[in-house]
């Protein structure tokens, strides 16, 4: 999260040209939207009993359990060319990326376009905290199901989009460390869950890898943005500026629980 911020600041001083970077996270690492709370939201014993990573994300947005997937960010200005100004348009730009690159992998991926006042309501109030329990404006399903969740935040002219690809979803893993209202409830989002979300080896008969997910989507940004990518590498002061930023902010409790 340091590393996507830092990235934002660089962009807006004009240091570094748009980026599109992809990673993992290591341990697997819980992450929350930057308006939950996360005492009331999270089950932060279960969290430390599995020896997670916790977070809190510069984005909006629902919690992200973040294993088994690869995630994406993208940075680039608001007066980028031909980039709407509405946050729900840009979001749509910028996600043909990773609508092509599931296509690249050969999967009949589309945008999710809630078609009722109920769906457009859900958005407005979500019922759960969990990120892939619905898919929002423009997210990626495949068979209805939600199979990539992405936030956005817009600080200093600069757009951060960043979200999650599902390659596998353990959902017992999932649903341990939310809080819910009773056990009822929790059994209520076990059975809607497989309904709601869904990840990319559960429908594809070779089991996909992450190397062939970067390449699948970065062709699909480089396609669908009609540019040409090339490789960056952070200098060891771009390095020290991360890792000070991660102490001074992400690994706080004060950010991380300041809600």
């Amino acid at each position: 999260m340091a590393l996507d911020e830092a990235l934002l600041d660089w962009h807006s001083e004009g240091l570094i040209p748009p980026v599109i970077r992809f990673y993992e996270w290591e341990p697997a690492t819980l992450s929350i939207g930057y308006f939950q709370q996360a005492k009331r939201d999270i089950n932060l014993d279960a969290v430390r009993e599995q020896g997670l990573g916790f977070v809190r994300r510069p984005t909006g947005g629902r919690a992200v359990l973040h294993e088994h997937e690869l995630t994406y960010s993208v940075i680039v200005t608001e007066s980028y060319p031909n980039m709407p100004e509405s946050v729900t348009e840009a979001y749509r730009v910028l996600s043909e990326g990773i609508l092509q690159g599931f296509h690249n992998l050969g999967m009949d991926a589309y945008f999710s376009v809630p078609d009722t006042e109920e769906k457009r309501a859900d958005l407005k109030s979500p019922k759960s905290a969990v990120c892939f329990d619905a898919p929002s404006w423009y997210e990626l399903v495949v068979e209805g199901k939600k199979i990539a969740g992405s936030a956005q935040t817009r600080q200093k002219g600069v757009i951060l989009q960043h979200g999650a690809i599902l390659l596998d979803l353990d959902q017992e893993k999932l649903l341990s460390v939310f809080n819910f209202s009773s056990e009822e409830a929790k059994n209520r989002m076990r059975k809607k869950l497989p309904e709601k979300a869904v990840a990319i080896n559960s429908l594809v008969k070779e089991p996909v890898t992450v190397e062939q997910c970067v390449t699948a989507f970065r062709d699909g940004f480089a396609k669908s943005l009609q540019i040409e990518l090339k490789p960056f590498t952070l200098s060891e002061e771009q390095l020290e500026y991360v890792q000070a930023l991660e102490e001074k902010k992400y690994a706080s409790d004060e950010w991380n629980f300041k809600k």
